[in-house]
Order: structure tokens, then C-alpha cells, then sequence
């Protein structure tokens, strides 16, 4: 994969000049953190025995089993550890005035599709849908074929119960986003209960907006419920496999197997690649209260991650697939350094304008800048030249306590959302942006 160009290093599209971005003076305010959110990370911990359970990480796929299917709950501890993230505010603003509509309700944070919140305006009723073909164009036959179809969990889409690959189209879905990072419902511990027909649900929708699909982690079964959900659907959706890291070893073992096992079960022409850790680096340097990412801490996290991407290659190349798997690394825009890139194929930026009380109108021209000051020199200076993806991008719908119903210039609501995804979304389709 190619290293993420900035725009003056691109000739073949029209390219917004510095000017067009209106960049002004902005002041940073103090670090922020994100609330309310983890990858998922433990998975079949038993309290009683303090144990794991041996099937832990052990699914069928509901192509050998009698559909529809629910899975059992399990006990589940966290084990997690540490704060979340947080980035540095730069300079830059600009926005594109081209209106796009985004069906919206993408939880939190709008790039970020948590369960059926993907299908932003989506009745939970089938009325707006009157096509019947799956989103990988698979004629349905005519509607008296259809008489037998049901309701998906949630009554957001109509399929057949005998064909997966066989569903309702919503007119109002577009393939407009590049990517969606994804966690279903049921699946952020301590509460691992996230069921097939839930994911199901999200992956016809989802296939409906992008092509690609970052995953965090493959405990509570996600990554083999979207990956059977996709092999189902016959969708062209792919994913990013997640491995999440903390100082447990046990829990990476954990999650690599799984990784290991799950190659082996489904297609792998739907995986993109396996990320190693997301905000592992912040999250030491947060509790070792360090600021600097090429510092001592931030240098130690680096090499600690590094082993365990050196260990995932050493894997994937014992199992002798039938294409390459990249494998790279997700962090905080603010948090890598060149011991971490120099040793993955693509590196996940997370940027989010909100959490740097950036205002809406300069948020998009601000996150491109983000990524443009810091992690494209940083790329610039190894030899293997990683990809750059920016991984997580959004905007908040609402607040969940009225301190932070603004991040100062700007509100968490849908109007303001809406003006967000308007200018990112336009603006980075425009220039190729990977997010």
C-alpha cells in the first residue's frame, strides 16, 4: 500500500490550495479526553473459577447452523486499563459548501458506527425501501417472491430469511464514506452480548455506505460475526481485523489465536489487514503522565507494540495464505513516533476536530492539516513508508451531560453534525483522502 500523499503532492484531481483551507490563528486549549468509549478486550472470563472459558474464542458460523441463531451470553471481566486518548490542536480550518446528505445517527461520533446507529435517518420501519436487491446487486426476484421475507432485529431491513444475500436496498443509502469504524451493540465489555442478527442488521447497512470496516478487537465474537455476517450477505464489504493491546500479555495471546482461528474459517479476500493495538502508546504515556511520544515512555511503548506486530507476521507468515495480510497500528494523531511506523505497513490516525475545540466551519480543513503537520513527516523519515489512514473522524450528535453540549465554539447536535459531515465528507472524497 501506497503512504498517504499530501494534496500538493497530487496532480490527477483538483486540489484546494492552502488558501482555499483558510487557515487562521487558533489557540490550543488543554488536552481533552474521550469518554464513553473502549475497544472491546476480554472475553470469556469466568469470575467464579477466575479462569477463561475454553471456547472463549470459539464460534460456528451461522452458515452450519439453523438461521436465525442467538448466542449465548458469557461472564465477561475488563481488563482494561488506562485512559482513552487525546490529541493536540493545530492550526488550519476550511469547509466545502457542497451540500451531501448523510443519512445521520451514527452514535457519538459520526464516523464511528456503533450497532444499528449506521443508518442515519433510517426508519426502523421498512417504508422508505422499495428495492429488493442486495447491495452486491443480486436480484431478488419479483415482489410476490418476497411475501416470506422478515424484518431484520430492529425492523430497519427486509431480507430473506433463506438467502442473506437477499435484502432491501434504502434509496437514501449512498456509498459515500471511505471507511466506518465499527463496534456493534453488545460487544464493549463488560456487557458481551452482541447476536448475529444484530450484526447482520449493521452489515446490510453498512454495506450500503462504504466498502471497508475497521474493527477493534476480536473478543465477544465481533470479528467472527461480521465476517460470517458478510460471507452471508455476499456483500463486498472488508475489514481491518483488530487485536487490542494492553500490558496483558494474556490478553493479546488471547486475541492474536482468535485472529489465527478466524484466517483459517473464513475468506480472507474480506480482510484489509490486522491492526495491532489502538491507543496504546497515548494510554502509557497518559498514566506515566508524559507528553512527548519520541520521549522515553512513548519510545518503550513503541518497542512493546512493535514485538507483538514482529509476533502477528510471524504468524500470518506460518499460515501460508494466499495473499498478504498488512499489518499496522492505530493511535491518537498526537501519539507515534518512527520506531512504531518504521515497523508496521499502515498506521490508524485518530483526529478528532471536536475534542480539539476546533469550530465546525474549520473542522475539516483542520483535520487534514492535523495529519498533514503530524504524521506525514513522521512517515516521511522511514524507509518502508506506511500507509496513512485517519481512522477515526467524527462529530457528536448530543451530549450526554450539559458540560459538554459544546466544545467550546461549536455544539453537539444534528444541525451542527450535519455541517461537519457536509464539509469532511465532500472535502476528502474530493482529495482521496483514507479515512
Amino acid at each position: 500500500m501506497s503512504r498517504f500523499q499530501p494534496y500538493s503532492d497530487r496532480d490527477d484531481y483538483n486540489i484546494p490550495s492552502r488558501q482555499d483551507l483558510n487557515p487562521g490563528v487558533f489557540t490550543a486549549p488543554p488536552p481533552y479526553q474521550q469518554a464513553n468509549y473502549y475497544p472491546p478486550s476480554s472475553e470469556g472470563f469466568n469470575p467464579s473459577t477466575n479462569s477463561f472459558a475454553s471456547n472463549a474464542n470459539s464460534y460456528t458460523p451461522v452458515a452450519a447452523q439453523q438461521y436465525p441463531h442467538t448466542y449465548n451470553d458469557m461472564n465477561y471481566q475488563d481488563d482494561r486499563v488506562g485512559p482513552l486518548w487525546s490529541e493536540k490542536p493545530g492550526a488550519s480550518s476550511g469547509s466545502s459548501k457542497k451540500k451531501w446528505l448523510i443519512i445521520g445517527g451514527i452514535a457519538a461520533l459520526v464516523i464511528i458506527a456503533v450497532g444499528v446507529g449506521v443508518g442515519v435517518a433510517v426508519s426502523h420501519k421498512s417504508s422508505g425501501s422499495k428495492s429488493s436487491s442486495s447491495s452486491s446487486g443480486t436480484s431478488t426476484g419479483t415482489s410476490s417472491d418476497t411475501k416470506d421475507w422478515v424484518m431484520s432485529v430492529n425492523n430497519v431491513v427486509k431480507y430473506n430469511p433463506k438467502d442473506l444475500s437477499q435484502f432491501e436496498l434504502d434509496p437514501r443509502l449512498h456509498k459515500s464514506l471511505y471507511g466506518m469504524a465499527y463496534t456493534p451493540i453488545g460487544a464493549i465489555l463488560p456487557d458481551c452480548g452482541a447476536t448475529f442478527e444484530g450484526v447482520l442488521e449493521d452489515v446490510m447497512l453498512m454495506s450500503q455506505l462504504t466498502t471497508r470496516v475497521r474493527l477493534y478487537g476480536t473478543d465477544c465474537n465481533v470479528t467472527d460475526l461480521v465476517l460470517d455476517a458478510i460471507q452471508q450477505t455476499k456483500t463486498d464489504l472488508s475489514v481491518y481485523m483488530g487485536i487490542y493491546i494492553n500490558n496483558d500479555d494474556t490478553v493479546y495471546t488471547r486475541q492474536r489465536d482468535a485472529v489465527q482461528r478466524i484466517l483459517q474459517t473464513y475468506d480472507i479476500n474480506h480482510v484489509l489487514g490486522v491492526t495491532v493495538g489502538n491507543e496504546f502508546i497515548l494510554n502509557n504515556m497518559t498514566a506515566a503522565s508524559a507528553t512527548d511520544p519520541t520521549g522515553t515512555v512513548g519510545v518503550a511503548a513503541a518497542e512493546f507494540l512493535v514485538a507483538k506486530i514482529q509476533d502477528v507476521r510471524s504468524m500470518l507468515s506460518g499460515l501460508s495464505l494466499s495473499k498478504t495480510i498488512p499489518v499496522g497500528n492505530g493511535d491518537a494523531g498526537a501519539y507515534t513516533n518512527t520506531q512504531l511506523l518504521s515497523a508496521v505497513d499502515y498506521f490508524m490516525s485518530n483526529i478528532h476536530p471536536w475534542f480539539g475545540s476546533v469550530p465546525v466551519d474549520q473542522a475539516a480543513g483542520w483535520t487534514w492539516q492535523f495529519l498533514e503537520d503530524n504524521n506525514v513527516p513522521m512517515a516521511a523519515q522511514t524507509t518502508n513508508n506506511p500507509e496513512l489512514i485517519i481512522a477515526e473522524i467524527g462529530w457528536p450528535s448530543k451530549s450526554s451531560d450539559a458540560a459538554s453540549a459544546t466544545n467550546g465554539p461549536s455544539a453537539a447536535d444534528i444541525p451542527t453534525m450535519q455541517t461537519f459531515m457536509d464539509s469532511w465528507i465532500c472535502q476528502a472524497n474530493t482529495n482521496q483522502t483514507k479515512y
